[in-house]
């Protein structure tokens, strides 16, 4: 993995994510203040679980992780969540000037997050493919 700096980012902000929603979730506990729980959930799945994912499939395969398409989908994910995220804090506090903004970064997230699953059939397919024996058999 020391080799794959796009797999040790995408580890290293997964883990930084996971800090803030654990910290987001004691806060909601001790206040009894949960009205910010849609959040809390998008800050761990958008990203703790899906950063840590990406990290984990870009080691596995690191094709996944080079390349301008690879590029592309790092940094949609790493501006469109941050901003997704600050827009529907806003939204849930009844800021209604912030749908725009939720919207754009949704777009952006969502299209990030087509990127991957395409890097995904058209990259790990392929490395795959190109460690077979002739033949397509794998020796028992």
């Amino acid at each position: 993995m020391n080799d794959n700096p796009r797999a040790r980012a995408w580890l290293r902000l997964a883990a930084v994510y996971f800090a803030v929603g654990v910290i987001f979730g004691v806060l909601m506990g001790a206040t009894g203040d949960h009205s910010l729980l849609p959040l809390h959930a998008h800050i761990n799945l958008l990203g703790w679980v899906s950063m840590a994912l990406f990290g984990l499939v870009s080691a596995a395969y690191p094709s996944i992780s080079v390349g301008r398409l690879a590029n592309a989908q790092f940094w949609m994910h790493n501006v469109g969540v941050p901003m997704m995220l600050g827009a529907l804090m806003l939204k849930l506090r009844g800021v209604e000037a912030a749908e725009p903004v939720l919207g754009v970064a949704s777009m952006v997230v969502g299209l990030g997050v087509l990127l991957f699953a395409w890097l995904v059939f058209t990259r790990i397919g392929a490395e795959s493919r190109s460690v077979q024996p002739p033949g397509g058999r794998v020796a028992a």
